[in-house]
């Protein structure tokens, strides 16, 4: 895989909240996955419609000794093989007939603290470890092991 190409390895939803739970499928609109919830305002709409996450960052994590696994992060997708250290608002990925558009950072909030004290400073700690959200240009299905890449490179 490379930077700007890799895989969903989960597809996540809850009715708001962390932690996301892994659907077999899911349909994807200017909301993002239909059934999936917010418990705060400031949470979804059309430009935090999806929140992405890497696979890689949450096993790295794993390894220090938090408690997470897929989709505790409140992940929409977890991906594999992109390299989110070069994630940045206005990148479009393609995954399936879906095309998203990456918008803003995540800022980790203290509904994390479930994990444990100081998760949020842990996942600003390098650019892209904490997520980022999209918005949804091309609804559609999406599937786990799906391949998601790079359409548009912003440099």
């Amino acid at each position: 895989m490379s930077a700007f190409r890799g895989r969903i390895v989960q597809i996540n939803i809850s009715t708001g909240g962390v932690p996301k739970t892994a659907v077999a499928r899911a349909e994807v609109g200017p909301l993002g996955i239909v059934g999936d919830g917010h418990r705060f305002r400031s949470h979804g709409g059309v430009d935090k419609a999806l929140l992405l996450v890497a696979s890689e960052v949450i096993d790295a994590l794993r390894a220090e000794g938090w408690p997470l696994y897929y989709g505790a992060l409140g992940e929409n997708l977890t991906t594999y093989g992109l390299d989110q250290s070069t994630w940045q608002s206005g990148q479009r990925f393609k995954c399936g007939g879906v095309t998203i558009e990456l918008t803003t950072p995540r800022e980790p909030c203290r509904t994390l603290d479930v994990y444990g004290r100081g998760i949020q400073k842990r996942l600003k700690a390098k650019h892209g470890e904490s997520g980022f959200y999209a918005a949804v240009l091309e609804g559609g299905t999406l599937l786990p092991d799906a391949t998601i890449e790079a359409v548009e490179r912003i440099s």
